[in-house]
């Protein structure tokens, strides 16, 4: 794949180079170098330029790295359910079993027991896949470079933007071969969450205080219950084990920062005590830690607005949320097909743009404002507060309310209806029904 990946790229750079010897492209015509680009070639940049392409969207990938196989190294290497519809539309779900991505189940520990969905009877719980970004992300690229209507352009460091009128109308990039100016009648970041294109066009983010901070590292040959992830709920630390392909599990520890001098101290004896003091603690002692322990310190919460005059975010450009909840991919790659969904014909010149974007941050802020407020709030490293110890101790007893834990987990339903009153009065019940068991269970006095 990452042959197809730089053939691809060589023979655009060398179309580019050539000059006027081949037909023009509409964008071309147009005074336009392409329909769209794309600041970006990782999930949310590659998985919508695949889609705007199919669409008729021309459009250019940029990367700043020069290697097609670059991944991201800081992650959960987690593609929650509400991914898999997009995953289906791009094409990976064979590719993914193919590489031995594994499909994700759960089991949370609490305060109250362990909450877990699949133990539950009903039919097949929805599913995402664990799977490392170094198999994940030169996929997903390699897709795109092959995808026609897409230039993938390694090397490609957005250093500027070029507005016109009080919108955005291309960027400038250093390049392998020096500056250059690319013409576009949409710029997209999906550069993360400290993103050049946001920055260049001096656009503020709203940034919310993360008090946990993490640290990551890969075991291979550490077996978990049934092979299932698992998170711990500690209140206020958290921690999570989650099996990825290649047989290697991302364990995370992720305390509140008034632990972080002790990690400073002495990072791998506080790790592994912090892992070893888990109730139902996965066994590392046993197994090869096949990486350094990776930490981020200070990750806050980002959220910006995701259009502006020609100009859309997407992925974490758009929304960074708190890593403990693994939503990040998926939200990545949702974002991509949101976006496609509202701009694909005005991107390619047939309609208006403007309304389109305005149609897009809509939607993103519709979709993910609920889940990022809770994110923000939960990310102070509090305990859980009392409609949470309502849902949590209730799912922990009652296999219905987990598996609606689980689909709010995944974000295939939104605050609203994880928290609707129908299932708010059915944890008040089944708590009362265990407390009244307990009670009548109890010694009597003598």
């Amino acid at each position: 794949m990452f042959l197809g990946a730089v053939a691809l790229h060589h023979r655009h750079e060398q179309r580019h180079s050539e000059g006027g010897h081949q037909r023009m492209t509409a964008a071309e015509s147009t005074g336009h170098d392409h329909d769209v680009v794309i600041s970006g070639a990782g999930l949310a940049g590659s998985a919508a330029a695949i889609l705007l392409a199919r669409r008729g969207v021309r459009v250019g990938l940029l990367e700043r790295r020069s290697d097609p196989g670059a991944y991201k190294v800081l992650c959960t290497h987690s593609l929650t359910a509400n991914a898999y519809p997009v995953l289906d539309e791009l094409g990976l779900i064979p590719a993914l079993e193919e590489a031995g991505a594994v499909r994700n189940e759960a089991r949370w520990y609490t305060r109250w027991g362990w909450i877990e969905p699949g133990a539950a009877p009903g039919p097949e719980l929805p599913y995402g896949y664990n799977v490392r970004r170094s198999t994940l992300d030169p996929m997903i690229r390699s897709r795109a470079a092959l995808t026609p209507g897409v230039e993938l352009l390694l090397g490609h460091q957005v250093t500027g933007l070029v507005q016109e009128g009080g919108r955005t109308v291309g960027v400038r990039a250093s390049t392998p071969q020096g500056e250059r100016e690319l013409r576009a009648r949409l710029v997209v970041g999906a550069d993360g969450k400290d993103s050049a294109v946001a920055k260049h066009a001096g656009l503020p983010a709203r940034l919310h205080e993360n008090t946990r901070f993490a640290y990551f590292a890969h075991f291979r040959g550490l077996p978990l219950h049934g092979g299932i992830a698992r998170t711990w709920f500690l209140e206020p630390d958290m921690a999570y084990a989650f099996p990825n392909d290649d047989g290697v599990t991302v364990v995370a520890v992720v305390p509140d920062k008034k632990r972080l001098p002790e990690f400073r101290g002495d990072l791998e004896g506080s790790f592994t005590a912090f892992v070893r003091a888990l109730p139902e603690a996965p066994p590392i002692d046993s197994a090869e830690r096949v990486s350094k322990i990776i930490g981020v310190l200070d990750y806050p919460l980002v959220d910006r607005a995701p259009s502006a005059p020609g100009i859309a975010f997407i992925g974490d450009a758009a929304l960074t949320s708190d890593p403990l909840w693994g939503v990040g991919c998926g939200w990545a790659l949702e974002s991509a097909k949101w976006l496609t969904e509202a701009v694909a014909p005005a991107a390619a010149g047939r309609g208006d743009l403007d309304r389109a974007l305005a149609a897009y941050a809509r939607a993103h802020r519709r979709r993910l404002r609920g889940h990022q407020y809770l994110a923000a709030d939960f990310a102070k490293a509090r305990p859980f507060n009392p409609l949470e110890g309502l849902m949590f101790s209730a799912a922990a007893r009652d296999g219905s309310l987990a598996r609606h834990m689980h689909r709010f987990g995944s974000r295939l339903i939104g605050p609203g209806r994880f928290l609707n009153p129908v299932a708010i009065a059915k944890a008040s019940a089944v708590n009362i029904k265990h407390r009244a068991t307990a009670a009548g269970s109890a010694p009597a006095d003598r």
